[in-house]
């Protein structure tokens, strides 16, 4: 199987309120460093030049935080280490107002053949309380600015349950959002994640998220609006025109291979999980030693291996395939959850066809109840294991 490809950009111009990715603010002596570090990581890891991948992706952090020369600098490298011209998406992450004339045609002239727009809101006030640095106004900037250039296959990501929002306020972002008439578009509830400025404010009490009833009006709302303008929920979060869908983002949830690169990055590879150090001067250090930041390696046995294909196809609209399933494992699903998936029928969260396993409407809404009917005890492994004696 064709690996996809992740690459992580941890610098930030500015840091958001919520977000727990890996990042840094940006200096640019380090990101230098960092990119050379980066380089020694892929060039060890990986044999050879032009290696045919399934899809690229460079996350952040905010990759176009980077200066025109380390911009280049990165995907002189992709372009050398992999074969760009026939991965089937290559997708590169940024903010609203990060891009100049420059940039845009940097990278088209790479290959780079999809953006996905930190937009989260459209409102310069709310942005501001998220840190973000963007107005509303770079949005129509950029969008324009990166289809002068032939970037077309853009996505716009939206953030909701956001501080003091109603479910009326995200209806008013929804609609702007969709009149771009855009290919793509992903849609978050906000997440309270440790060690970010809004978790210790919620842990002071100040913050004043919506009810859950008001959040789930405001998924509702997007699930109707998206699909009265023709964009079809393809995973809980995300939306797209037919043959849009991110496929580097179908490689997680198909529970396929992928590489990751750079500090934090994650990648999941034949039995194994790879984890790499997170900060920096780390990072850089043990890359420019040996090639090999990992902080941890996990091996993912059949038992990992089959939970994690329940996990992550149930967030697919078209579920868990079984003819995959059975190519993959040999043996069919139900096997050993026929139990779980009665029961799961009868709570009204999942349905069971012939071809497929996934969720209704309300097992979207309770998909974290649904998921740990899946996790497996060592009988249903030494059932597995009878089957192919």
């Amino acid at each position: 199987m064709i690996p996809s490809v992740y690459i992580h950009i941890p610098f930030c111009h500015h840091i958001c309120h919520y977000c727990d990715f890996t990042k840094f603010f940006y200096n640019e002596q380090m990101a230098t460093d960092y990119l050379e570090a980066l380089s020694n990581e892929i060039n060890t890891q990986v044999d050879g030049e032009k290696n045919p991948v399934k899809t690229i992706f460079i996350g952040g952090g905010t990759p176009t935080a980077l200066n025109h020369k380390q911009l280049k600098t990165l995907l002189e490298l992709i372009s050398d280490k992999f074969d760009v011209s026939n991965c089937e998406e290559y997708t590169i992450e940024a903010n609203p107002g990060d891009f100049d004339e420059e940039k845009a045609k940097l990278l088209k002239d790479y290959g780079v053949n999809r953006v996905s727009l930190g937009v989260q809101v459209f409102d310069n006030e709310m942005l501001k309380e998220l840190g973000r640095a963007h107005r509303i106004e770079d949005v129509y900037k950029t969008v324009e600015l990166l289809k002068q250039h032939d970037l077309t296959n853009i996505s716009l990501d939206l953030i909701y349950s956001l501080p003091n929002q109603s479910a009326e306020h995200f209806e008013k972002t929804v609609k702007e959002a969709l009149a771009f008439d855009l290919p793509h578009y992903s849609a978050y509830s906000l997440q309270i994640e440790p060690k970010t400025i809004f978790y210790n404010r919620h842990k002071k009490g100040q913050l004043h998220r919506p009810a859950q009833e008001e959040e789930v009006k405001m998924y509702d709302i997007l699930k109707t609006k998206m699909k009265e303008s023709g964009i079809q929920q393809y995973e809980i979060s995300n939306f797209s025109k037919k043959g849009f869908e991110s496929k580097h983002n179908l490689t997680y949830w198909n529970n396929d291979y992928y590489y990751g690169f750079g500090a934090g990055a994650s990648g999941y590879l034949p039995g194994k999980r790879t984890i790499n150090m997170k900060p920096i001067p780390a990072y850089i250090k043990q890359a420019m030693q040996d090639g090999k930041p990992t902080l941890k390696v996990e091996t993912i046995g059949l038992k990992e291996q089959i939970e994690e294909e329940l996990f992550l196809g149930l967030r697919k609209l078209s579920g868990v395939d079984k003819e995959k399933f059975i190519s993959k494992f040999d043996f069919p699903l139900e096997l050993i959850y026929k139990n779980q998936i009665d029961y799961l029928i009868q709570k009204g969260w999942l349905v069971n066809t012939e071809k497929s396993l996934h969720l209704t409407d309300d097992g979207v809404l309770f998909g974290n109840e649904v998921f740990e009917h899946f996790l497996l005890e060592d009988e249903d492994l030494e059932a597995i294991a009878l089957t192919k004696k």
